[in-house]
């Protein structure tokens, strides 16, 4: 296994009335979590603990450094990636927003408080089918263009595994792809984002939709995700795809089970170590109802605002919500009980 550093985070709320000390660093160019100690990890064992005046340079500036921008969006701050799905299957709004009109006005009322739209035409829910790609375009190039047309202009993100269906988003509006595959499904995908010169989230998964539920092994879930991921963004950078335009997603609930899910959000700070920005994608998926007992998707909002903030606590730069209104007033909550400023002037 490789060594990784594993940064511990702080925050003001849990560390009030103490100050920061001269050693801390911003985690992954945070402005609301820090951190002053680091684990030297081997899968999830400890080796070492140290002070982050114990690293060379290189490692202290790739955990604390701030991530490039994401489509004109600083990531000194948890960004919100409201989910729009154009999908009649998806596990907790299928049908909902087929209607063009419907989903633009859905579009209007989450761009009040999104910080990115993330649409996508294909379901991934475990056990999906495949959709055909003139389908997937079908459901949302037009979208795209009418959210545009509309004179709607936050950054739309497409969540697709098709090189052809990215490209037609990008040409309706959309600014950056979102592969559940990280490139790995078609191959004309990673070809297609270095010619764009867009960003894109690379993101693991165990499998396809169809078969990544089925009985998910690993030797160390956190391991084997980071060691994939850092393997992935090594494949994108040589495809042409600039470092600075990836991001990396650890694929909660995409051929994981509860405890592997439980894990990845435990040790969500270890994927710093990569360099790259990090999103989280958690909001209502299946753990959360198994956890809190509740059985229906769709009522998982105070759970997903759980894990959300916890996400944010973790340095995590994007935050993929269906219920974005609510993630936006707990995470202005969060940032407010969190902001240094205010914890620096009450010591």
């Amino acid at each position: 296994m490789t060594l990784r550093l594993r940064p511990l985070p702080r925050t003001s709320a849990l560390d009030r009335p103490a100050p920061r000390h001269d050693i801390a660093l911003p985690l992954a160019g945070s402005a609301f979590v820090w951190v002053e100690e680091v684990d030297v990890v081997e899968g999830r064992q400890t080796c070492e603990g140290l002070l982050t005046t114990d690293l060379d340079a290189a490692q202290r500036d790739r955990l604390s450094r701030q991530r490039p921008a994401l489509c004109g969006l600083t990531l000194d701050r948890p960004r919100i990636m409201g989910i729009l799905n154009l999908t009649p299957d998806s596990f907790s709004d299928g049908g909902r927003l087929t209607d063009p009109a419907a989903a633009v006005a859905a579009a209007r009322s989450m761009a009040a408080d999104a910080d990115i739209l993330d649409i996508g035409g294909e379901s991934t829910r475990p056990g999906a089918e495949p959709v055909p790609v003139t389908e997937e375009i079908a459901r949302t190039a037009p979208v795209i263009r009418a959210i545009r047309d509309a004179g709607i202009t936050t950054p739309i993100s497409i969540d697709t595994r098709n090189a052809t269906t990215a490209r037609a988003a990008l040409a309706a509006g959309a600014d950056m792809v979102n592969d559940v595959s990280a490139l790995t499904h078609d191959p004309e995908m990673a070809p297609l984002v270095a010619e764009a010169g867009v960003p894109v989230c690379l993101m693991h998964a165990k499998g396809d939709p169809r078969t990544m539920q089925a009985d998910p092994r690993y030797y160390d879930v956190v391991a084997e995700v980071l060691d994939w991921l850092d393997a992935r963004a090594a494949a994108a950078a040589a495809a042409g795809i600039a470092r600075a335009r990836i991001l990396i997603d650890p694929g909660i609930g995409f051929g994981k089970t509860l405890d592997h899910n439980m894990t990845l959000l435990r040790w969500l700070s270890v994927f710093h170590d990569t360099g790259l920005p990090v999103l989280l994608g958690a909001s209502r998926k299946r753990f959360i109802g198994t956890v809190t007992g509740v059985e229906t998707a769709g009522e998982r909002l105070a759970g997903s605002l759980a894990v959300a903030l916890h996400g944010a606590g973790q340095g995590a730069h994007v935050l993929r919500v269906h219920d974005v209104a609510q993630t936006r007033q707990a995470l202005d909550m969060w940032q407010a009980l969190n902001d240094p400023t205010e914890a620096q002037e009450q010591t």
